[in-house]
């Protein structure tokens, strides 16, 4: 199956969680990184694409996020050159780890093969994923940008070129797992995602605590495209309740989700979220069984992470990853922001 630049598909295995890195503390490489890469891809862009690329830092379009295919702002890859393109996944790589980059890619695989199997090409584009820059990149500065489509949204906030907003972050795949005879069958993007937290949920439940909260699972991520993620109520097994090896279990699910980032944001994110440990909640709704439809997610304090596995008879996943205090970061920027909504 041919693939374009940003369509490879990376190796099963460089799919694995990496180990929780120790705690990092300074980000200004990464964000000078960052923003030579964000000015090398506005650089290379025709006005008429500027002009679709580029928001104010103010801009109310900065937390018009979304993962739903629908008309979005930004300049999309259709509408862009090889060499444009490879700017693109240079700014990708400033984010993320391998493993994330290879989940990217491969959600992005799934709307060419569905596009293929639906035979709709119109409405399942893999190319129709827009990149926005908003404010001016620098080192030092304060500005953003995001990479989103049907099923991805990567939306990263910088302060001072200190620090990095890495949420709200969405992944989703349809199907969950490639079933057909294809070239991609065996495709599961979100496989380990999936695979850790069941079998965290089962050896919960064998050592008899309450995480399934409900048999019947939500139709969908409660948080839905909201821009302030909602408190949502306490569910299933709190850490300290858990066994050493259960909380070890629930760290490596933990690290799937921040190791989709370079190793530095990575290292930041996970001394923040596993600081809150004792707050650290974990609860299951739905069966237990691969192939059954499934929701759970991980709470803390401030961190939040769904994952609902219901429509297509349990195999069209949404994952979402919020920070209930520091999406697009809020808590960085100490609200200072004007917003018009």
């Amino acid at each position: 199956m041919k693939t374009s630049l940003l369509l490879g598909l990376i190796s099963a295995a460089s799919l694995l969680a990496r180990e929780p890195a120790k705690p990092s503390a300074d980000l200004t490489a990464v964000t000078t990184e960052m923003a030579a890469a964000a000015n090398a891809f506005l650089s290379s862009l025709g006005e008429a694409q500027a002009k679709k690329a580029r928001f104010p830092f103010e801009s109310d379009q900065r937390e018009a996020w979304g993962f739903v295919p629908r008309a979005r702002k930004g300049v999309p890859l259709e509408d862009l050159d090889e060499k444009q393109t490879a700017h693109v996944r240079t700014l990708l790589k400033t984010a993320l780890s391998d493993p994330g980059l290879g989940k990217v890619d491969a959600i992005m695989a799934l709307e060419a093969f569905l596009a293929e199997i639906e035979k709709r090409p119109d409405f399942r584009n893999p190319k129709a994923y827009f990149t926005s820059v908003f404010g001016e990149p620098k080192a030092g500065g304060t500005w953003g940008w995001r990479f989103e489509g049907h099923h991805l949204s990567l939306n990263y906030t910088i302060a001072d070129g200190k620090a990095v907003s890495v949420t709200p972050s969405f992944f989703a795949t349809n199907p969950g797992e490639v079933m057909i005879d294809h070239p991609m069958k065996g495709t599961r993007p979100l496989a380990a995602e999936e695979d850790l937290a069941r079998a965290l949920a089962t050896t919960l439940r064998e050592t008899g605590k309450q995480v399934v909260f409900s048999e019947k699972p939500p139709g969908e991520i409660l948080t839905a495209e909201d821009r302030k993620a909602k408190q949502l109520d306490p569910v299933g097994v709190i850490a300290t309740e858990m066994t050493a090896a259960q909380q070890a279990a629930l760290k490596e699910l933990i690290a799937e989700f921040a190791n989709r980032h370079r190793k530095e944001l990575a290292e930041a994110d996970l001394a923040k979220i596993l600081a809150d440990m004792d707050k650290l909640r974990f609860g299951w709704a739905g069966g237990l069984k691969r192939g059954e439809p499934y929701y759970y997610r991980i709470q803390g304090t401030t961190f939040l992470v769904e994952v609902a596995n219901v429509q297509n008879n349990g195999n069209h996943v949404h994952a979402t990853w919020r920070d209930q205090s520091n999406d697009f970061g809020n808590d960085l920027l100490g609200d200072h922001v004007g917003h018009d909504h």
